[in-house]
């Protein structure tokens, strides 16, 4: 909300104008007094009336810079930031000194600067003139330090420093406005954006609020390049270490932080690296060169690769049963894998039919997923018995033929020869009893 500045005193312009040797047409006075009776009290739609009513009465008056000024002040207390830095756009533009000179015009230029920095952080899309009125009173108010005439030290002090606020928080929002038009476009110019903000960003490191803005544009960036997203991450740790609150637009500190956390273990899929980020992001604005965050789809990649390298026949396998899986399974089978020789599977044997001398396996495979798999997927038919009970849980290769396969429940059934199994543990089956059949001991 607007407010004027502690030390800027309407009572300044009368001691102007008269030390000028301006003068007032008969009434004149009236208005000028009732404008600033009404600043005064901080009424200033009735400022705003009055000042009106003044311009029209009185349109070629000695004082319609002062009154201009003036105009600029109602205009802000009513909170119309785009009226307010119209009105003082051609003021700005000219020579402020020549035009509100000595000690006593130091009040109203003040006054007219601090509303025009004012303003220009509030209006969502300012005119090229706007801009360049805006800047300019934003970094003439912030360079200025010497108080009007009169003014107490500690109340220029906190005027100072009101002032200030005014004029960084004018010059900051211009820094971010390509960023935010860019944004705020539909589609959104993400390019653009990251563009802008990156150099708002350099030219304000310390503020928390670029590098939010930041980590949007490259977030919305990565859906198209997802090399971005890291950069996002970072730029969201980064405003989370040095301004939770992002200059006070937030009231939770905890909620940003919260967010950058769980962006991150989103993206990688664990907190591992997350202390250490969270320690590089409070040194710089941007990441060192080669940053990267390594993504859980890329993780599992390498994972799943070198599993396939340390497991090829089970990698095999894989494939196989993804292809199986699809839509198109049974034409898969059909097509290409019925009756064709398939190269040397591994698997975990599950069941064996019959328990001694079984000519069918059923066979489980496991995956970095599932290590330990209980269901089994392939089913081998032996053309002889093996001569013993194999041992359930062992690890199995062979060779064999795809015959037959069921996608509900999902099995794939191959012949094999006995031969090419491989690594198969027996144990001698029990021996029947001598000297009577099972027939014969059931007649008993």
């Amino acid at each position: 909300m607007y407010r004027r500045s502690v030390c800027i005193l309407v009572c300044s312009a009368i001691a102007f104008a008269q030390q000028s040797g301006k003068q007032f047409k008969p009434g004149e006075s009236d208005a000028y007094n009732n404008v600033t009776k009404d600043l005064n009290s901080n009424q200033f739609q009735s400022a705003v009336s009055a000042i009106a009513g003044w311009k029209q009465k009185y349109p070629d008056s000695d004082y319609k810079n002062e009154r201009e000024a003036l105009a600029v002040q109602a205009w802000a207390g009513v909170n119309q930031p785009a009226k307010a830095l119209d009105a003082a756009a051609p003021l700005i533009a000219g020579d402020l000194k020549t035009l509100f000179p000595g000690p006593e015009g130091q009040a109203i230029i003040l006054r007219l600067l601090y509303s025009a920095a004012w303003a220009i952080s509030r209006i969502p899309n300012p005119t090229p003139d706007e801009i360049t009125a805006g800047e300019k009173a934003a970094r003439e108010l912030l360079a200025w330090d010497q108080p009007p005439p009169g003014v107490p030290p500690a109340k220029w002090a906190e005027a100072r420093t009101d002032m200030q606020g005014k004029a960084n928080a004018a010059l900051l929002y211009l820094a971010m406005l390509p960023g935010i038009q860019a944004m705020a476009k539909q589609p959104p110019d993400c390019a653009a954006a990251e563009a802008a903000y990156s150099k708002a960003l350099t030219q304000y490191p310390e503020k928390s609020i670029l590098c939010y803005e930041l980590a949007r544009a490259l977030t919305c960036e990565a859906k198209q390049q997802p090399e971005k997203a890291p950069l996002a991450i970072y730029e969201f740790e980064r405003a989370a270490a040095i301004d939770p609150t992002l200059g006070g637009a937030r009231t939770d500190p905890k909620q940003l932080q919260s967010f950058a956390d769980n962006t991150y273990v989103k993206f990688h899929g664990s907190d591992e690296g997350l202390a250490q980020l969270k320690d590089l992001a409070k040194r710089a604005p941007f990441p060192p060169q080669g940053f990267a965050i390594e993504s859980s789809a890329a993780i599992a990649e390498e994972k799943q690769a070198a599993f396939d390298a340390a497991n090829p026949q089970i990698a095999l396998w894989m494939k196989i049963r993804a292809a199986l899986l699809e839509s198109d399974g049974e034409q898969y089978f059909e097509s290409e894998l019925k009756g064709a020789a398939v190269p040397q599977l591994s698997g975990k044997l599950i069941d064996a039919k019959p328990s001694c001398h079984p000519r069918e396996l059923m066979i489980a495979v496991p995956s970095p997923d599932n290590p330990d798999p209980s269901k089994a997927e392939i089913e081998i038919k032996l053309p002889a018995p093996l001569r013993g009970k194999p041992e359930i849980g062992q690890t199995l290769k062979w060779k064999g033929v795809p015959v037959a396969f069921s996608k509900d429940p999902f099995l794939l059934t191959m012949d094999a020869e006995g031969a090419s199994l491989e690594g198969v543990k027996l144990t001698p089956c029990p021996l029947a009893r001598a000297g009577r059949s099972p027939a014969a001991a059931g007649k008993r």
